[in-house]
């Protein structure tokens, strides 16, 4: 019998849980991981594993892409025969992708326990999928681990019982705290890509709704253009697959000094992040990440489910408006960075698997 499972299927997923894996290795718990294959690509996200040091997943579905129906009910079906085969005490979801509902709706249909990592966060926009399928698993989830007393708020003012919310930090403090020497130390993405620290712009956008339209997209490029321009900055853009179809179908012109590089592991995108002089994005994971970094951050959104990091001071919503984006972009470049972090001290995974109904060696198995 295993005591956890774990179901992920995307990156910031398995950045998010690793240090909780990592805490069940040192604290001798027995665990499993189902991976979705949500991100199928090898280079998306497989590579992850190894420079975050997890053994590989004990399962892969290889459910891949599809329409949000298709893909959420094949990993059901999936994730339901392999719960039953590991007969696990908890089941472990992290944040609002369709492998978190899917994990989370066959969790709560069977024996296990569940558990939601990075509970409480909204953004408040049901147009958004990602807003839907939080908001469910918070509901089912029987442990729901809030990252800011904010969330918990949240959670307490949908009538969830203050029982069933720790406040932990994010994980992704912890992931970072292990990851950010390693990064500088380790790879050489600044000297491949012929970059100087503090004298670029990082720019991320995926988002369905942005890199979708094509006027919004055009809109996007065109302020993140305008503000490298202003400051005499390069804006580097590693672009997703999708977002590279999406150029290509609306016929979009890359305006300079806008230039496109091939998506980043895990930590070539942390180099990139931490020493870029601010960074443009549409990514709830990158917002977090930049503040913890103390790196200025510009959101291209109308609305964001962190906004702690708009209240610390580390982060402007822009829209996706051209001009908007400019002038976001030169107020965070003017910013006193000196904000405080609201995530925590980097001690969430240890919290989390202490609050879980497992046992949990007090000293750390060496093994």
């Amino acid at each position: 019998m295993t005591d956890i499972a774990f179901v992920l299927g995307t990156r910031p997923e398995i950045i998010k849980l690793a240090p909780v894996i990592r805490a069940c290795e040192q604290h001798g718990v027995e665990y499993a991981v189902i991976h979705t294959g949500q991100h199928y690509s090898d280079n998306l996200d497989g590579v992850f594993f190894d420079q975050l040091e997890l053994a590989e997943p004990d399962v892969n579905l290889g459910v891949g892409s599809g329409p949000h129906g298709e893909q959420t009910g094949e990993m059901l079906g999936g994730i339901e025969r392999v719960v039953e085969d590991l007969d696990p005490d908890v089941v472990i979801v992290q944040g609002d992708t369709n492998s978190a509902l899917a994990g989370g709706l066959a969790a709560s249909k069977m024996d296990p326990k569940l558990a939601h990592v990075e509970a409480g966060l909204r953004s408040f926009d049901r147009s958004m999928p990602e807003e839907t399928n939080r908001v469910i698993v918070d509901h089912i989830a029987d442990y729901l681990f809030a990252p800011t007393e904010k969330s918990k708020w949240y959670l307490v003012r949908e009538g969830i019982s203050e029982l069933r919310i720790t406040v932990t930090g994010n994980t992704v403090v912890d992931a970072l705290e292990r990851n950010r020497t390693v990064a500088r130390r380790k790879t050489t993405v600044l000297d491949d890509h012929g970059l100087t620290a503090g004298q670029y712009l990082l720019m991320t956008a995926h988002r369905q709704e942005n890199v979708d339209d094509p006027d919004r997209f055009r809109a996007l490029l065109d302020g993140a253009a305008r503000a490298g321009q202003e400051h005499g900055l390069d804006v580097v853009y590693p672009i997703h697959p999708r977002a590279r179809e999406r150029l290509k179908e609306f016929e979009i012109d890359v305006p300079a000094p806008v230039r496109t590089i091939e998506p980043q592991d895990y930590l070539d995108f942390v180099r990139l992040l931490s020493a870029s002089a601010a960074v443009l994005t549409d990514s709830g994971g990158v917002q977090e990440e930049a503040c913890v970094l103390g790196v200025p951050c510009v959101t291209m959104r109308d609305n964001t489910e962190r906004p702690e990091t708009t209240d610390v001071g580390a982060n402007r919503l822009s829209s996706c408006d051209s001009d908007r984006i400019r002038r976001a972009v030169t107020e965070m470049l003017n910013a006193d960075g000196g904000w405080e972090n609201p995530y925590g001290d980097g001690d969430a995974a240890v919290q989390i698997l202490r609050a879980l109904p497992v046992s949990v060696e007090t000293e750390e198995v060496i093994r």
